[in-house]
């Protein structure tokens, strides 16, 4: 399916800082550096992930440059975006290991041949502690203690580590050491985004752009997709056990699920969304057709269909 630009900026997104200067970036030619990053702190990336990676990928299609950053010191410190209380810390060990199957994974989505593939360890690896002075300088604690997830956990006397606290401005260094023109993630990684814009601008870089996209909630229904939470499906499932889980997912949730996740086109989700409203079609035929385009994107046609007969024999009889 080829995707016009505007589709691209319209369908599962949930907000472009700053919009307007980006569709000029994105008209104008120029092959601009897309940086998405991710810290391999466990092994497996699931459908959640997949929402910005195939903005990432539709861009490439486009011929711009998709920046992987390998967050292998991050990684160490753990993310600590939406948690409730200070991660343990991973041994470099652990770190190297995930990546190593973390890749794997992305580029089942993402294509290889235009990745460039960062470590941060290129740049911190060189780091000294007035690189750091110099670095923290530039924030305050005010600032990052304005994130929510820091600010509640403060309120409520819980413990903020402070390599937590260098946590979004080592990302945002990252922008600066590849010269990133947009960075992506999900909402959650709203506020490092906006550092790293903050400090390329202190630097005298231009400021990235940020693109968001919205957060996938998980097979329970009610939180966002997690492995902390087992409400995760993972790329890398079997087919039978990935038409399964989505099988299981809230009747609520598909409609969500078929604009994040597939390419069925705008014109048939409008008539799914007609069709749901006037209870003309069963939510089950259509969840089915959701698991099956997922299953066949990470596996392939044949795939899905052993899957959903399987399904039909095991669960559905």
């Amino acid at each position: 399916m080829e995707k016009n630009l505007e589709y691209i900026l319209k369908r599962g997104v949930a907000e472009i800082i700053v919009e307007e200067e980006l569709v000029r970036l994105l008209e104008s030619g120029r092959r601009l550096r897309l940086k998405m990053g991710f810290d391999p702190s466990r092994p497996d990336i699931h459908l959640g992930h997949v929402v910005a990676m195939r903005k990432l990928r539709d861009l490439q299609n486009l011929g711009h440059q998709v920046v992987l950053i390998v967050g292998d010191w991050t990684a160490q410190i753990g993310d600590p975006s939406g948690e409730s209380q200070t991660r343990p810390m991973l041994s470099a060990e652990e770190v190297r290991a995930n990546a190593e199957t973390y890749m794997q994974q992305f580029f089942k989505v993402v294509d290889r041949e235009k990745t460039e593939l960062r470590r941060q360890s290129e740049w911190y690896g060189k780091f000294g502690l007035a690189d750091v002075i110099s670095l923290t300088s530039k924030f305050t604690v005010a600032q990052l203690l304005a994130r929510e997830d820091f600010s509640n956990r403060h309120a409520s006397g819980r413990p903020i580590a402070i390599t937590e606290l260098l946590y979004p401005l080592l990302q945002a260094y990252d922008s600066v050491a590849i010269e990133a023109d947009v960075e992506f993630g999900g909402m959650d990684q709203k506020f490092n985004c906006l550092m790293g814009r903050d400090l390329q601008q202190m630097v005298g870089q231009t400021p990235q752009h940020v693109f968001l996209t919205p957060l996938l909630v998980g097979t329970d229904g009610r939180q966002k997709m997690s492995k902390i939470l087992d409400n995760y499906i993972a790329i890398e499932d079997p087919p039978e056990d990935m038409y399964g889980k989505v099988m299981s997912i809230p009747d609520s949730l598909m409609m969500d699920y078929f604009e994040l996740l597939t390419d069925v086109s705008d014109k048939e989700l409008a008539e799914f969304r007609q069709q749901l409203s006037a209870e003309s079609v069963n939510p089950m035929v259509l969840k089915k057709r959701l698991a099956r385009e997922i299953v066949t994107q990470f596996h392939s046609a044949e795939a899905a269909e052993k899957a959903e007969a399987d399904f039909e024999r095991v669960v559905q009889r």
